[in-house]
């Protein structure tokens, strides 16, 4: 008797969430305290100035990217709910049409008539809600909405973003920190875009590409802006 073989496919799609939230900010941290702190520096503001913006840029970031992620993962909740709620009234309600229903999702998705009865039939006796909600509706228990897991994870990459144009100000002595805040916050974007798409299964330079672009776009208009307002101009 042969040895039941089990098979894994590792697949990328699955990292899709906490990547895009992890990336994004991360990515976002970076970007926007570095810049933020750019801009003050070409202004030529004091270094403890420069410090500060960074600190209270970190701060307001982390605490806006968790209110705004905590708010909208909040809505999805609540449309799941809203969805589970009505998916449990016909249940209770109308069960037989809600396993026609079943079947033909299954009919649909390729199994024959009969076959995609007693799926259908079985899955609903196992836990008829979950089984609607999921091939029905399209929720998975995976998938579930977690504001307060959303929004803690959101502020925590943000600060992990914004943390090194910080240090950077706090330990940099002498001039030339426009220099080194712009140097250091390309190639961390650079770093960053890279890892982001290795991890989701693509190349690396194309991601690398893409954050560096708009980082430099972020960071030219914040410079400009800094020496438009330079604070030691009579």
């Amino acid at each position: 008797m042969h040895a039941i073989q089990h098979h894994h496919e590792p697949h990328r799609s699955s990292r899709v969430g906490w990547l895009r939230a992890a990336v994004l900010g991360a990515n976002d941290g970076l970007i926007s305290t570095g810049s933020l702190m750019l801009g003050m520096a070409t202004a030529n503001a004091a270094p403890a100035t420069i410090l500060l913006t960074g600190v209270a840029g970190l701060a307001a970031g982390a605490l806006s990217m968790a209110a705004g992620e905590y708010v909208s993962v909040s809505s999805q909740a609540d449309a799941e709910q809203a969805d589970a709620r009505i998916e449990a009234r016909a249940l209770r309600e109308h069960p037989e049409l809600e396993l026609q229903e079943l079947t033909q999702i299954y009919v649909q998705r390729g199994l024959e008539p009969e076959l995609a009865r007693q799926v259908a039939e079985q899955l609903t006796a196992h836990d008829d809600l979950a089984t609607h909600l999921r091939d029905e509706v399209g929720i998975h228990d995976l998938q579930r909405a977690r504001p307060v897991q959303a929004a803690l994870a959101s502020a925590a990459s943000f600060s992990v973003g914004a943390l090194p144009p910080v240090l950077l100000a706090w330990l940099w002595t002498g001039p030339g920190l426009a220099t080194a805040l712009v140097a250091s916050t390309l190639v961390l974007l650079a770093v960053l875009g890279f890892v982001a798409e290795r991890v989701a299964g693509g190349g690396g330079i194309k991601g690398a590409w893409r954050v560096l672009l708009w980082g430099t776009l972020a960071q030219a208009a914040t410079a400009v802006i800094g020496y438009a307002f330079d604070v030691t101009a009579g």
